[in-house]
Order: C-alpha cells, then structure tokens, then sequence
C-alpha cells in the first residue's frame, strides 16, 4: 500500500509539472488542437491520481485489492495519457500508436469496474 502511494504521488506531482510546461512552455509550440490533447492527458492522469489516494487510504479495500486496482490505474495513465504525451512533445505519430491510447482507456474502465465489484462484494457481505 505505501508503494502504491508514493508511485501514486509521484505522478499527482507529474500531473502538474506537466501541466505547467504545457501551460507555459507548449502553448508556442502546439496548435489548440494537440495543446487540447496534453491537457486531457494531464486531467485524465489527475483524475486517476486522486481516485488512487482514496483506494490506497480507503480501509474497506483489502491489500490485495489496493495492488489491482492501483496496477489498473498505474498502468492506464502510462499508456493513456503517456501516450498522448509521447504524441505531442516527440516525433512519434498517433497512427503509429494508434492501439496504446485506448488499452489505457480500457484500464481505466477495468479499474473502475473492479472498484464497483468489490464495494458491491463488501457491501453484500454485511
């Protein structure tokens, strides 16, 4: 649990290093279009990061069930939202990646489905 909140912090404060950059350092350099993407990527990562503060803080989740959902998530906002970075701030194309962006919106959802399942499992176990 201590790992997955440190991991989860470092990537709130990445959320916002990023979001910084793109304010400041981007808004030059991209179109409205590709700075739009870099700000769903920051806010789709931000999300995620404050759900996972209340998974990996929340007592009614087990140890085991923190690490899955944290995975889920963790690995969602690497290819979700890195991918979107990679997309803008280097030469790589979205249709030569075109797969990795929606994997890590379908991790997203898993993630989200496995925290229902096991509320819905805590809450029929009372």
């Amino acid at each position: 649990m201590f790992k997955n909140l440190i991991i989860t912090c470092f990537l709130g404060m990445l959320a916002i290093i990023l979001g910084a950059f793109g304010a400041h350092a981007l808004k030059e350099t991209l179109t409205t279009t590709q700075l739009l993407s870099f700000e769903t990527a920051i806010r789709y990562q931000m999300y995620h990061v404050i759900v996972l503060l209340f998974v990996n803080t929340y007592s009614g989740f087990s140890s085991k069930q923190q690490h899955t959902i944290s995975w889920l998530f963790f690995t969602g906002i690497f290819f979700f939202s890195g991918s979107i970075y990679a997309i803008q701030l280097t030469k790589i194309t979205a249709k030569s990646i075109w797969f990795i962006t929606p994997l890590g919106g379908l991790l997203f959802v898993a993630g989200w489905i496995f925290m229902i399942a096991y509320l819905l499992k805590k809450k029929g176990n009372k």
